[in-house]
């Protein structure tokens, strides 16, 4: 029988987690490197990565760096012997010295087709893009952002109703099967490295808050896939009276009229964009339930006919 390799692993949101319970049952993970656990919630209680909560069931050993590159980071690596790190979606940049320590390399699982949407948001993005596909590739890493040798690249369909989160689970399932079928080939010599081409990267940016405000002035289709793209978070919105308004579900409509404005709220909540509208299914106040239309509407006597969502 084949000796386990001793592996590393690096992530830490949950799209990190099947492809991490997929190398402990094949390889020895000797090591979970996480994000620090950070504040959340109302009460900004100290919440743990969903990485190392698994992590810690498992009985793995966990280290939880503000910097990965410090240099006590740097010797406890060092110190294990690793013959693979694995990452994904791990938060940080690995420095250049960091990616010698491992005798086969440092592999990275990352949610898209590279080079097509490198960065921190792939999967958000290719839903906001219109995308009808996306996928997964593992890359043998290098000091650069996603932008090592190909691997292996695995595609799948993005389902009209896909959301980041619904996309992300979805490629947390690919990304665990797509990295043991990586580390299989590596293993019998049946896989080389393949240069991306520089000329097709596209790039996306770490999330902020700012970027799920809805533009009205974008086409429906457009709006709707922003929408589908920034939930869960940060959550699509618009503005009412100065009062921010979550917008979680909207349909295409033909009706015209002008963006942004208010063409009906008795029934139903119909929005003007660009070229058309959109029903607003479901939405929520800031701090409150989130509610299908209907509902918003018969409790809630804010949002009249004419009036123009968005900044004043």
């Amino acid at each position: 029988m084949e000796r386990a390799r001793r592996v590393i692993y690096m992530g830490t949101p949950r799209f990190a987690l099947r492809p991490l319970a997929a190398l402990a049952e094949r390889e020895d993970v000797v090591l979970v490197v996480t994000q620090p656990d950070r504040p959340a919630g109302r009460g900004r209680a100290l919440q743990q990565s969903p990485v190392k909560e698994a992590a810690r069931a498992r009985n793995i050993p966990c280290l939880q760096p503000e910097r990965v590159r410090e240099a006590q980071v740097m010797e406890a690596l060092e110190a294990l012997r690793c013959d693979l790190i694995v990452v994904a979606a791990f938060g940080q940049i690995l420095p250049e010295a960091m990616l010698q320590i491992p005798k086969a390399g440092c592999i990275n699982i990352h949610a898209s087709l590279l080079p097509k949407y490198r960065g921190a948001s792939p999967i958000p993005m290719a839903i906001a893009q219109g995308e009808k596909e996306t996928g997964i590739t593992t890359i043998m890493m290098d000091a650069g952002m996603d932008t090592g040798d190909i691997l292996l690249q695995r595609r799948l369909d993005i389902e009209d109703t896909d959301t980041a989160f619904t996309l992300s689970e979805r490629l947390s399932v690919l990304g665990a099967e797509t990295i043991l079928e990586t580390l299989a080939l590596l293993k019998r010599g049946r896989l080389t490295g393949v240069p991306q081409v520089e000329s097709e990267a596209t790039y996306t940016p770490l999330l902020r808050k700012s970027h799920g405000e809805i533009d009205w002035n974008r086409t429906p289709e457009q709006i709707r896939n922003h929408v589908r793209a920034m939930d869960p978070w940060p959550g699509a919105f618009t503005h009412v009276g100065g009062e921010m308004l979550k917008i979680w579900r909207v349909i295409p409509h033909g009706k015209g009229g002008r963006p942004g404005q208010v063409l009906e709220a008795g029934v139903r909540l119909l929005v003007g964009a660009r070229e058309g509208s959109v029903i607003v299914a479901e939405l929520q106040v800031a701090g409150r339930t989130r509610l299908r239309a209907d509902a918003f509407l018969r409790g809630r006597h804010s949002i009249t006919e004419g009036m123009t969502l968005g900044r004043s």
